[in-house]
């Protein structure tokens, strides 16, 4: 497999009246196509930043240095940084595709959701409004939602909050992207379904050899999808690897304290621990709160 999406030396500032805001800082990083590679920090640690910088979704008061690559095919590169806004138009939903977070906030509320997947299939695939339907109920079906022809004419405040990301998955696999990009998608979900959506983003992954960036916070949860790993803290890259290697021997300070707080299922009557006052200099960097 090769480099279906390279990020080399970027950095990412706002411009806040005249203040620089650093989002993120130098970073590099590689997305293999048929891999996943889950992004993992803390909110605020710069994730989200650098998957909107992808697509050239960040707004104007943006200052972005560096180069971000993407090679659909392992030879030619592009360089997203440098394409206009009609070029990287061709390229979103088409080549890269992306779930956002918030699965009940990212459909639109007074359309079908069958209708807004269909848009985006007869906008970028140019399909008639009839085999938009069909191509629908078939992703539907693919997402595995029940009784997908039914479906098609539900609004989403008709359907259950994981329904709404398997939707969402749906519209983003609809133009058969070389690389999908989840931020935070199981956002919001009960445990037992962000377990099932993940599992149905490892099963689209491996069927369609898709590359894909999965921004997470939590670290525990991408232990059965993810082939790499790379770990974001205060906008910087603090350590990446082969996912079992960050997870079994995490070598920097702030990767064990994350994994330091993830809920323990046979620790009874005591508080959870959470990240206070981290510092690299020192050994605990997890402590209960008080």
């Amino acid at each position: 497999m090769y480099p279906l999406l390279s990020i080399k030396n970027l950095s990412i500032n706002f411009d806040d009246k005249g203040n620089a805001i650093k989002a993120v800082d130098s970073i590099s990083l590689n997305v293999e196509k048929g891999k996943i590679t889950a992004l993992v920090g803390e909110s605020g640690s710069g994730k989200s930043v650098t998957a909107l910088s992808v697509l050239k979704l960040l707004p104007g008061n943006t200052n972005i240095s560096g180069n971000i690559f993407f090679s659909p095919d392992g030879s030619q590169q592009i360089d997203l940084g440098n394409l206009s806004q009609k070029d990287i138009k061709e390229i979103r939903g088409n080549k890269i595709a992306m779930i956002f977070q918030e699965p009940m906030t990212s459909l639109n509320p007074v359309l079908t959701c069958g209708w807004q997947v269909m848009e985006t299939l007869m906008a970028h695939q140019k399909l008639s409004r009839k085999k938009a339907r069909e191509r629908t109920i078939k992703l539907f079906t693919q997402v595995e939602l029940p009784d997908p022809a039914a479906m098609v004419n539900r609004y989403p405040h008709q359907v259950s909050g994981g329904q709404k990301q398997r939707v969402m998955i749906a519209m983003a696999i609809s133009c058969n992207p070389d690389l999908l990009i989840a931020d935070e998608p199981t956002t919001a979900l009960d445990v037992s379904v962000q377990k099932s959506i993940l599992e149905l983003i490892k099963r689209i992954q491996v069927q369609n050899e898709l590359g894909v960036l999965l921004i997470t916070h939590d670290l525990g949860l991408v232990a059965d999808v993810a082939d790499s790993i790379a770990v974001m803290y205060k906008s910087k890259i603090v350590e990446e690897g082969n996912a079992m290697e960050v997870l079994k021997n995490p070598r920097h300070n702030y990767t064990k304290a994350l994994l330091a707080c993830r809920p323990a299922a046979n620790v009874k009557g005591k508080r959870l621990p959470v990240i206070n006052d981290f510092s690299e200099n020192k050994n605990i960097v997890a402590t209960t709160a008080n």
